[in-house]
C-alpha cells in the first residue's frame, strides 16, 4: 500500500478551477486504480502553513545550540513544531500529486510556502563533501498546472516558473520521477477551454493507472 498526498494550491473548487477539476478527476481514476492506497488531501488554503520568520530562524537557532524544546518561546515552539509535522507527513508519503494554477507566471505563495517548509535538511536533503544530495529517491510527483496561456512550449516558455520551479525542487529531495498535466490556453482561447480541459482529465485518467 501506497501514501499519496494530493496537495492543492487553490482558493476555489473543481466547479471554478481548471486545475482543480482536472485534478478532481486524475485522484479519482487513480484511487479506482488503486484501491488499497490511502489518498491524502492537503488543501493548501485551508493548512496552518507557517512561513520562515524570525521565530522560525531564533527557534532552529536554539536547538542547534542545544536548547530544549521547551526552552523555545510560545511562538516558536507553535512554528517549529508544526512545521515538523508538515515535512514529516511529506517524507512519509510515497507519492504527490501537486495541483495549481499559473498567478504571474508561477504558482500562489501558500504552495512556495509549503515548498520551504518540507525543504529542510536532514529530512528531504542533506549536506555532503560533494554538494547536497536529495534522500527521497524512492517516491514518485506529478504536477497538474492551469494557465491562461500556453507555456509548456512555444514562444512564451521561458517564463514558465511554476511546473519548472516544482521540478527542480523534485530534483533537489532526489525525486527520480516527475510528471506534468498542463491545462493550458483557456484565456487566449476561451472558445476552446471546453475542449482544452477534457483533453486534460483524458490525459490525467490515462496518468493516474500507471502513476
Amino acid at each position: 500500500m501506497a501514501t499519496v498526498l494530493y496537495i492543492t494550491a487553490h482558493p476555489h473548487d473543481h466547479q471554478t478551477s481548471f486545475s482543480m477539476a482536472v485534478g478532481k478527476e486524475f485522484i479519482e481514476a487513480y484511487r479506482e486504480a488503486n484501491p488499497s492506497d490511502e489518498v491524502i488531501s492537503v488543501d493548501l488554503y485551508a493548512s496552518d502553513i507557517p512561513q520562515i520568520d524570525a521565530d522560525v530562524f531564533s527557534g532552529w537557532g536554539k536547538l542547534r545550540s542545544g536548547s530544549s524544546f521547551d526552552e523555545l518561546s510560545n511562538s516558536e515552539r507553535e512554528k517549529v513544531a508544526r512545521l515538523n509535522e508538515i515535512v514529516d507527513q511529506y517524507v512519509a508519503a510515497d507519492k504527490y500529486v501537486f495541483v495549481s494554477p499559473m498567478w504571474n507566471f508561477s504558482f500562489p505563495p501558500v504552495l512556495k510556502a509549503y515548498i520551504d517548509a518540507v525543504c529542510i535538511a536532514g529530512k528531504t536533503f542533506k549536506y555532503t563533501e560533494n554538494g547536497p544530495i536529495g534522500l527521497l529517491t524512492d517516491k514518485k510527483a506529478l504536477h497538474i498546472q492551469a494557465s491562461g496561456g500556453v507555456y509548456s512550449e512555444g514562444p512564451a516558455a521561458g517564463f514558465e516558473s511554476g511546473h519548472s520551479y516544482i521540478g527542480k525542487i523534485m530534483q533537489f529531495h532526489g525525486v527520480p520521477s516527475f510528471q506534468g498535466i498542463f491545462v493550458e490556453g483557456v484565456a487566449a482561447a476561451p472558445d476552446k477551454a471546453p475542449e482544452i480541459k477534457e483533453k486534460a482529465i483524458a490525459q490525467a485518467k490515462e496518468a493516474a493507472k500507471t502513476f
